[in-house]
């Protein structure tokens, strides 16, 4: 009976060279009994119905004899058994794969048909090491682990390496300086950054990262206001009393045409003195006089010294 802290089959290896020592090495006829010693056997098998049989019984000794004959008493049988299942493909020293594959299945005989066959596991024996093959489940089981595990790595690898750009939105920029495998033979002084090189690159990353909050905070009131506008001249005052407050801008005046002397034509037509070319013109309508024409006397008129009576 297996201990419950013993180790499950499939994660041991197994191997004795005293018994193949013992057994004169390790080929067909004494596989079936090498695998009988590790613990991967199991002592309620035909195999060990077989072996106990042919151990007390001499009638029975030549089926442990070879393989062939072994083998053919186990078909012969019903229950838990164990067979090669392959071989390899050279059995010389130092040929072949020297792989051999043991399959424990249950045989139930059936009548006037062939035996039905379950296969439980299999093992590999190599050289002198045996091995007991993963199930489907465990292969699946271990892959998808390894998926897992490798997802749950590179999801905060990759969110490190994404920023946020306010013309290219979320990119995932590559880190520059990467780890080199070779070994430095000699490090140069000139590489060497300066304290002021040093605060320069955290002032300038510092910056950049300000730059970056600061255009998400701008994005983030632009996707949450967006919709919303104000006037350019907002209105203050209370009601009745209302009253637009100016922007600070300066008006502009409309571009003016300049004023260009001695042409009429594009500053208009001058004014005239009216006046002056009124009494021109009365004068003008008189008849001119001759330089011989006598002076014209004036009539002096008579002024009455007789005062009205009074009635």
């Amino acid at each position: 009976m297996s201990n419950s802290n013993d180790p499950p089959l499939d994660e041991i290896q197994w191997r004795s060279p005293p018994i193949i020592a013992n057994m004169g090495g390790l080929h067909s006829n004494t596989i079936l009994f090498y695998f009988a010693e590790s613990p991967f056997f199991e002592r309620t098998s035909n195999n060990a119905v077989i072996m106990s049989q042919a151990m007390n019984n001499m009638a029975m000794y030549h089926y442990i004899q070879t393989r062939e004959a072994f083998e053919a008493r186990l078909k012969t049988m019903s229950g838990l058994e164990f067979i090669v299942g392959e071989e390899p493909a050279e059995m010389a020293p130092g040929t072949g794969t020297g792989v051999w594959v043991i399959r424990k299945q249950t045989r139930r005989k059936r009548y006037d048909e062939e035996d039905e066959v379950i296969v439980h596991a299999s093992y590999f024996v190599v050289g002198e090491n045996i091995y007991m093959a993963p199930t489907l489940s465990d292969i699946l089981a271990s892959r998808l682990m390894t998926i897992s595990s490798a997802i749950a790595k590179a999801l905060p690898a990759a969110e490190s390496l994404r920023k946020w750009r306010p013309s290219l939105g979320h990119v995932y920029q590559l880190p520059s300086n990467q780890p080199s495998t070779r070994p430095k033979l000699q490090d140069s002084n000139e590489a060497t950054p300066m304290p002021e090189d040093a605060g320069k690159t955290a002032a300038q990353k510092n910056d950049e990262l300000s730059l970056e909050r600061l255009a998400e905070e701008s994005f983030r009131i632009h996707m949450k206001y967006g919709g919303e506008y104000v006037d350019e001249n907002p209105i203050t005052g209370r009601p009745g009393e209302f009253h637009l407050s100016s922007t600070g801008r300066k008006v502009v005046p409309p571009p003016q045409l300049a004023k260009q002397e001695g042409i009429g034509s594009i500053s208009g037509p001058p004014t005239l003195n009216t006046k002056l070319d009124d009494k021109k013109d009365g004068k003008a309508d008189k008849t001119p006089r001759s330089a011989t024409a006598p002076k014209p006397k004036r009539r002096k008129s008579k002024m009455s010294t007789s005062t009205p009576t009074a009635s």
